[in-house]
């Protein structure tokens, strides 16, 4: 009997295009069922709705990737085909996109939206309410503000962005396109005609009230005037670079690519539409290049035959202190009027991520730094600097910050985030609300000055230039001085302050590697770390020219700890613990303390990386975190009891990994950074 021929490429992706097509239409013909107005089955639907398009996402790879060349037989026409597979794609990918905001539609108008309307106004009047003459302008101002809305049948409307229809019904229009609303629906959809008399339903949150040309200049003007007073000359940077780069265009392209979850909130009116999927978190997604772990490994020389950022002092008998261009410590002090979202999402964490950017591409790791807030003050996130005790590093809101780069247009981009849960189907996500840029460097080459900078944040993405993060709550505003005053007021913002180093700080900060940045209540155990590399790779070592693997359990398994806060914070404790034991005499010796820094890690840090009944970490997991925080402080408390982890090491009860080289052994071959430039 002959074999099968296999099929060709093309032809192979013709018949899965045509078995998704017939899914999609089984799939739309059940959303018009009776029964599809469920809760349930909309989710259902709505599931099955982003597999289908993560199905379609892949073959749209797949096709993108095949040549001609890949064919068994002659192909006539092969392009025409291809074109053919793409259009298919593309219309199933835009009936999936429609139904995902229909249901979307449907879940959102059946959530109460008027008790939070009610409770923001509450929320601002009681901000506002310490002042009475501030109190007295709120209300001149709201005057103002609600006066074109009660006459929206005379009053125009500007686009604010492009919009196109989603369902019949629903009214397509372009940035900047003038329109005219007739009536105001209280879902958040209002009935409006364009300029050639077509009418249908538009998003409210794309509108903004129409003024004379002359008064917009004038308050753009004003607006930017006060952005420089806020921020000192202009120095949050919020004219970024074009990027150009690889991983910038893989973050836009992921961006992109995302099923619409993100526009759905957005048109839903669920979030302001200055929010967007997080630029930063998608890069954390990429691999390790942006993680802490990838930068504490040493770096080599362009010839690589020697360490960069790893040198030896034989006078002082460790590593040499490196200089670096920027070597400061930040302190995250506040964020205000971080615009609410719906109930149709549940926030999990609000955090900000860090790093040192130059407007172009990512200079350094990405640092992350939780908020805490109060169900009053919903709208202010607050930091806790200078942790100590048992408080976490991730809610540590004081920074170190190293960099070598010689970019005149270095300085730090801050990214304000929310991880989220929607309600209605489950979907997990991360968003960002609002970014900027801080210069640290003038025109000229000198340092900005040390203090606290009140800075305004900016909406979209890093790449995105000129959205803000509510359009509801404009910078432009416009009427009195008084008014202007207050509206800059409700803008969101970031207040960081950079602090000056003394001689003890800097001494301290140059240990480090040339380029990280991290939490200042775990830099002594970082330190420790970089001491002991040094001991091994460049006092110990028979040979610098060998490359064999280093037995050493502590070098091999610490970058982890960076990845992992919560164990990162039990190895801070028990150190502590370690620490009050000592006598002054052997707090001054260096080799005593490294030797019992090695004991308290093995007898801490180690065993919990490799127990198997250790949940795994997972970011913005409350009963997750929750559950590693119980198992790492029964653990502490067993050590402590028994005078180290032997016992529970030897315990029945203790289920670890199967043994694996690669905990034992440091490859630094393998871990070093290569310098490329």
């Amino acid at each position: 009997m002959l074999a099968r021929r296999p099929r060709d490429p093309l032809q192979a992706l013709r018949r899965r295009n045509r078995e998704l097509k017939q899914q999609v239409d089984s799939l739309l013909s059940e959303s018009q069922l009776k029964g599809a107005v469920e809760p349930s089955k909309r989710r259902d639907i709505y599931q099955r709705c982003i597999q289908l398009k993560q199905t379609i996402d892949e073959n749209k790879n797949t096709l993108q990737k095949l040549s001609k060349a890949d064919e068994l037989a002659p192909v006539g026409s092969y392009n025409q085909r291809k074109e053919e597979e793409r259009d298919l794609l593309d219309r199933l990918t835009q009936q999936l996109q429609e139904l995902a905001v229909t249901i979307s539609k449907e879940n959102i108008k059946e959530e109460d939206a008027s008790s939070v309307e009610e409770e923001e106004e509450e929320e601002e009047e009681s901000e506002e309410s310490d002042e009475e003459e501030e109190e007295s302008e709120k209300e001149e101002g709201e005057k103002q503000e609600n006066k074109p809305r009660q006459q929206a049948t005379s009053e125009g409307y500007v686009a604010i962005g492009d919009f196109t229809a989603q369902q019949a019904g629903d009214l397509t229009f372009k940035k900047g396109e003038f329109l005219r609303v007739i009536e105001e629906k209280p879902d958040g959809w209002w009935v409006a005609r364009n300029a050639k008399g077509n009418e249908g339903l538009v998003p409210r949150t794309y509108l903004e009230v129409e003024e004379e040309e002359e008064e917009e200049e004038e308050s753009s003007e004003e607006g930017s005037e006060d952005d420089v007073e806020a921020g000192d000359e202009g120095i949050q940077g919020a004219e970024a670079k074009q990027r150009t780069d690889s991983h910038w265009s893989a973050v836009r392209k992921a961006v992109s690519e995302q099923i619409t979850t993100v526009d759905v909130l957005t048109t839903m009116g669920a979030i302001p539409s200055g929010f967007r999927p997080s630029t930063l978190a998608q890069l954390l997604q990429e691999g390790n290049q942006f993680q802490a772990s990838y930068f504490l490994q040493p770096e080599l020389t362009s010839s690589q035959l020697a360490f960069r950022d790893l040198m030896w002092d034989a006078k002082a008998g460790t590593i040499r202190s490196i200089p670096s261009r920027v070597s400061l410590i930040l302190t995250l002090w506040s964020c205000k009027m971080i615009p609410l979202p719906g109930t149709s999402i549940q926030v999990l964490s609000r955090h900000v991520r860090l790093c040192v950017f130059d407007g172009s591409k990512v200079l350094s790791n990405i640092h992350t730094v939780r908020a805490t807030w109060q169900p009053k003050k919903p709208k202010t996130w607050t930091f806790s600097p200078q942790v100590t005790g048992i408080l976490p590093c991730l809610l540590d809101g004081d920074c170190f910050i190293r960099s070598n780069s010689s970019s005149p247009d270095i300085g730090i981009l801050f990214e304000l985030g929310i991880s989220y849960i929607r309600n209605s189907t489950g979907e997990r996500g991360e968003l960002s609300c609002g970014w900027v840029f801080l210069k640290l460097f003038d025109a000229s080459g000198v340092p900005v000055p040390t203090k606290t900078y009140e800075l305004f944040l900016n909406g979209g993405t890093p790449y995105e230039q000129g959205v803000e993060v509510d359009p509801s709550v404009s910078r432009r505003a416009h009427g009195s001085v008084f008014h202007q005053m207050m509206m800059m007021r409700r803008q969101p913002q970031l207040l960081v302050k950079l602090r000056s180093l003394n001689a003890r700080s800097r001494n301290v900060l140059s240990f480090l590697p040339e380029t990280l940045i991290g939490s200042m209540c775990s830099i002594h155990l970082l330190i420790f770390y970089r001491q002991i590399l040094g001991d091994v790779l460049l006092k110990d070592r028979m040979s610098l020219q060998s490359a064999e693997l280093i037995s050493h359990p502590m070098l091999a398994s610490f970058p982890k700890l960076l990845e992992q806060p919560d164990v990162m914070d039990a190895l801070r404790s028990s150190w502590a613990e370690k620490e009050n034991t000592l006598k002054r005499s052997e707090k001054r010796d260096k080799e005593f303390l490294k030797a019992m820094f090695l004991l308290v890690y093995h007898d801490c840090a180690l065993p919990l990386l490799h127990s198997t009944l250790l949940p795994p970490f997972k970011w913005a997991e409350e009963e997750t975190e929750a559950a590693r925080w119980k198992f790492i402080a029964d653990f502490l408390k067993q050590n402590q009891e028994n005078e180290g982890a032997l016992q529970a090491l030897l315990a029945p009860a203790g289920v670890h990994e199967p043994f694996d080289l690669s905990e034992q052994t440091y490859d630094f071959l393998g871990e070093v950074r290569k310098n490329v430039t």
